[in-house]
């Protein structure tokens, strides 16, 4: 997973268990500071900057086989974690299963996130980069698991859901408003962009996906008729 900064030759990464700070275009990486505790059993999984610019970056078991294959994810390793401009990181979850969707609400009061194997998505009070009082925004949807998400203009989430073959709507109550159909089963993220910030850009995964479907890892672009939010930037002082 990757984040934009606020140099705009400059992007940070989350590798396997490593933050990357890297150059895109060039040869130029370094290693950011930050080695997640516990690796190789853990690794890194999504990432997003709020829009104070601090980084936000989740974690989980460490399922990535040998070979290349997944394995089975499992509860209790995950952790959530806070890294600000001076790269002084905080813990603010652990004890999850797979740490996804990192999203903040318009006007920037709420933070989602959600645990993928829990099959929740969750919504905190944000302010001055802390969050609180976790309450449940959606939980249980029969279909697959939530996986990355992107926020629109008018509040409304938009959540990938992995094993679903679907992204799913949701308004700022948290009630399922919309389904949109995906010709793929593995859903994975998504983010808006186009010049009018109309276009939601989506990507999926080929792997652990039932065999024949060639479009499994494509990349999709859907049309919206609601504008999405620019991602925030991680501030590189």
């Amino acid at each position: 997973a990757l984040s934009l900064t606020s140099k705009p030759d400059q992007m940070l990464v989350a590798l396997g268990s490593k933050l990357i700070h890297w150059w895109p275009g060039t040869d130029r990486r370094s290693n950011f500071g930050f080695d997640l505790p516990g690796s190789p059993d853990v690794r890194f999984n999504d990432v997003r900057p709020d829009p104070m610019g601090n980084f936000w970056v989740g974690s989980m078991k460490n399922n990535v086989l040998p070979n290349g294959e997944l394995g089975k994810a499992g509860p209790g390793q995950g952790v959530l974690y806070r890294v600000d401009s001076l790269g002084q990181v905080t813990e603010w979850r652990k004890d999850l299963g797979i740490a996804n969707t990192l999203c903040w609400s318009p006007d920037g009061s709420s933070f989602y996130f959600a645990d993928t194997l829990a099959n929740e998505i969750y919504v905190y009070d944000y302010a001055d980069g802390a969050i609180s009082n976790e309450r449940i925004h959606q939980q249980g949807f029969a279909r697959g698991a939530p996986d990355g998400s992107a926020i629109d203009s008018a509040g409304n989430l938009w959540n990938c859901r992995f094993g679903g073959g679907c992204i799913l709507r949701l308004a700022p109550d948290g009630t399922v408003d919309r389904v949109i159909e995906m010709p793929v089963q593995n859903i994975t993220t998504c983010t808006f962009g186009g010049a009018d910030l109309k276009t939601l850009f989506i990507t999926t995964a080929s792997i652990v996906s039932p065999p024949g479907n060639r479009l499994a890892g494509s990349l999709f672009a859907l049309q919206v008729e609601v504008p999405g939010l620019a991602e925030n930037t991680y501030l590189i002082r």
